[in-house]
């Protein structure tokens, strides 16, 4: 029996995990629940689930579930700015994998607490690895913790890896749908509801934003290559409408292994809470024989630039993925309140990351102060587009 504790509970990743936990009582048992402030939900989730601990990211939500909450057994954490709720539910010592689906950056503090207390970490929040992925690994090193992506493509990748050793790759191939806009000739204009609108995946506000722009697939690079040890100039993207290839590997005698599967979230969730037993899933089946469509093409970085900025800011290392997340964060918000025209967001990241420029990065408190510093400038830098 595997105790997890999911954050992000109330999100969409957080949802499909608590379905594939409950499919498995007998292998799988939650003990911790963490959201934003959807108290409503974590409230019903918390009812079904009877974890032990149960925190919100805001004070004021907490106070209501706390008010609200009948079984006296559950520990209500309440966030407190730094002292931070979400590192203790994340290092809790009965716990043995942490499914991190916090949303953006701030679910940094949470995947080190993790990895701190030596557990494992069934990793949905790339903004952890692109940030400080090589922190992360070293503390994952020191403290006997251990990473699985949830993510479909380095999922993908991470079963394909089982085929071969991290020394044999040649190539890792990513792919992407190409979201809302792959034959758009033209990314003015976009709107807020043109760009929620993806053709396969029912996503987050923020991710949505970033499969339109196609970020996603930048941030995907820089974890990519923290995640598997892997140069930039091994990394590729290709684009792939059907979303049924999730990834590939090439490895050094030419031989590339891809993970295949109808577009479904539980199918990475599962394999990385179950890891390494597969189990069944109800997950539709790819009818071979009856004829499949599996399309590839080149992505257009002159039109989708968030990808050349991410492999610039993956070269450069440093704080240079974490000023670029912290960027890419700041606008898309930006966008979806409607202070910024979509095409604008690459011209936000870019202008961050020149005004910036490049440094070290030895500690996560360097990384906190560069998504900061970033944070702000690019708050700054809204006026002036």
């Amino acid at each position: 029996m595997r105790n997890v504790v999911v954050l992000g509970s109330t999100g969409s990743i957080g949802r499909n995990a608590l379905d594939i936990i409950g499919r498995h009582p007998d292998k799988l048992r939650i003990i911790g629940l963490a959201a934003g402030s959807n108290y409503e939900e974590l409230s019903r989730q918390a009812a079904r689930y009877c974890p032990t601990h149960v925190t919100l990211a805001e004070k004021e939500a907490s106070g209501s579930l706390q008010s609200g909450w009948p079984h006296a057994k559950i520990t209500i954490l309440e966030d407190t700015g730094f002292s931070n709720a979400i590192e203790t539910i994340s290092s809790l010592p009965e716990a043995d994998i942490i499914l991190n689906a916090i949303v953006g950056f701030a679910g940094l503090r949470a995947t080190a607490a993790a990895l701190n207390a030596g557990k494992i970490v069934a990793l949905a929040n790339k903004e952890s690895m692109v940030a400080a992925g090589p922190l992360l690994n070293k503390i994952a090193e020191e403290k006997g913790g251990k990473i699985i992506p949830i993510d479909s493509e380095h999922s993908a990748i991470f079963q394909c890896l089982q085929a071969g050793l991290q020394g044999e790759i040649s190539r890792l191939i990513l792919t992407a749908s190409g979201g809302p806009f792959l034959r758009r000739d033209s990314l003015e204009g976009v709107t807020i509801d043109e760009a929620l609108r993806h053709p396969i995946w029912h996503m987050g506000r923020k991710i949505t934003i970033d499969s339109a722009t196609m970020m996603n697939k930048g941030l995907e690079i820089i974890e990519a290559s923290y995640l598997f040890g892997v140069e930039p100039d091994k990394i590729e993207v290709v684009i792939h409408p059907q979303s049924i290839v999730h990834s590939m590997v090439e490895f050094c005698d030419g031989s590339v292994m891809a993970q295949l599967s109808r577009p479904d979230m539980r199918l990475p969730i599962q394999y990385a809470l179950l890891y390494p037993e597969r189990v069944e899933l109800d997950l539709e089946r790819i009818d071979f024989a009856a004829g499949i469509d599996l399309h590839f093409e080149p992505i257009d970085r002159g039109k989708f630039r968030g990808v050349d900025l991410a492999y610039r800011a993956l070269r450069e290392g440093g704080i240079s993925p974490t000023v670029l997340n912290a960027a890419n964060e700041k606008a898309v918000k930006s966008f979806l309140d409607g202070k910024l025209k979509f095409a604008q967001i690459y011209d936000l990241i870019e202008i961050t990351m020149d005004d910036i420029g490049t440094g070290d990065a030895p500690e996560l408190d360097d990384i906190y102060r560069a998504h900061m510093w970033a944070s702000d400038l690019a708050e700054d830098l809204i006026f002036s587009l």
